[in-house]
């Protein structure tokens, strides 16, 4: 882990060794509330396929706030490309989860020279109709509303807190091992004392639904239209926070795009099926290679085979 200054923003970024020299560069984008530790286990899985690295966006994980304030989605995609810009490590292979999502949907629309290949789990892309299970977690972008639920959750040990969370966010919380909760509780307790802790959590979301009600060519779904590279798209059936019929929407909206369903995923699909989402990278990377060195003849525009797994 180490911290990246650029100009007046700082960003962690935590490394993850290759199994090998010379295996192409990837960078993975944590989700609101998340940090770069929710990419631990997908990383560990893909050290034989990419050399990775995971960013804290500002205000989250271990890195601090931005010194201009700006937590919307634009402002992190900003921080996203002037490191990607700085490191020399483009073009990558760029992944998004949830917040992290639509980042990278916008950094591959605006700066398709910064990305190889796209992966996408659950991202948090415009719906019309929310599902009800995200409608607290929108309220969070109501002024005043994440401080009020710090005090009125004050008493609640942070074992509860924790698995507040990880019933919101899996699909099966019981696939946590004992040592995987411990730590997640010992990380909730640490941010909880950061000052800026809940300022950074209500800002983000209000971003996102900032993001959610543009229009014209600032509009995701439009970004995600112009999304060049080929594209990953992850969905998991029991997603309390990004409708998986969404996933039918996304695979028409991305050009070469196919699709990954996990019906018991819930929304970090990538903590929960590790090897599932790896495997299905694997394939992205494998028939990105035929098509770049013209061994696929294919001229459909889209391309979207569809894997679904279970337990």
């Amino acid at each position: 882990m180490r911290s990246v200054e650029l100009g007046r923003l700082t960003l962690t970024v935590r490394s993850r060794e290759p199994a090998r020299e010379g295996l192409p560069p990837a960078l993975f984008v944590h989700g609101l509330g998340g940090s770069s530790q929710n990419w631990t286990a997908l990383m560990a899985e893909l050290a034989d396929t990419v050399d990775g690295e995971a960013v804290d966006l500002p205000g989250f994980g271990d890195s601090p706030p931005p010194d201009s304030g700006d937590y919307s989605v634009t402002g992190h995609t900003r921080a996203v490309i002037r490191y990607l810009d700085a490191c020399g490590r483009a073009p990558v292979h760029l992944f998004g989860n949830s917040m992290g999502g639509a980042v990278a949907t916008r950094i591959a629309a605006v700066r398709p020279d910064l990305v190889r290949t796209l992966t996408l789990v659950s991202p948090a892309l415009p719906e019309r109709l929310p599902q009800r299970t995200a409608v607290p977690t929108a309220l969070l972008a109501v002024p005043g509303v994440a401080r009020l639920f710090g005090r009125l959750t004050q008493d609640w040990t942070a074992e509860r807190r924790t698995g507040e969370v990880l019933a919101l966010c899996y699909g099966d919380p019981a696939r946590v091992t004992p040592e995987g909760f411990a730590a997640a509780v010992e990380e909730y307790e640490r941010r909880l004392r950061l000052p800026y802790f809940w300022d950074a959590l209500s800002r983000s979301a209000r971003g996102i639904v900032d993001a959610y009600t543009l229009g014209g060519q600032h509009s995701l779904w439009r970004q995600a239209e112009r999304v060049l590279a080929p594209t990953l798209l992850v969905y998991g059936g029991r997603d309390q926070l990004v409708g998986f019929r969404m996933a039918r929407r996304a695979s028409a909206a991305f050009r070469e795009s196919r699709l990954l369903a996990l019906l018991e995923a819930g929304h970090v699909a990538m903590m929960e099926y590790p090897e599932a989402v790896g495997g299905a990278f694997r394939e992205l990377l494998s028939d990105s290679g035929r098509l770049t060195h013209g061994v696929d003849d294919r001229n459909a525009a889209h391309t979207t085979p569809v894997s679904v797994k279970g337990d």
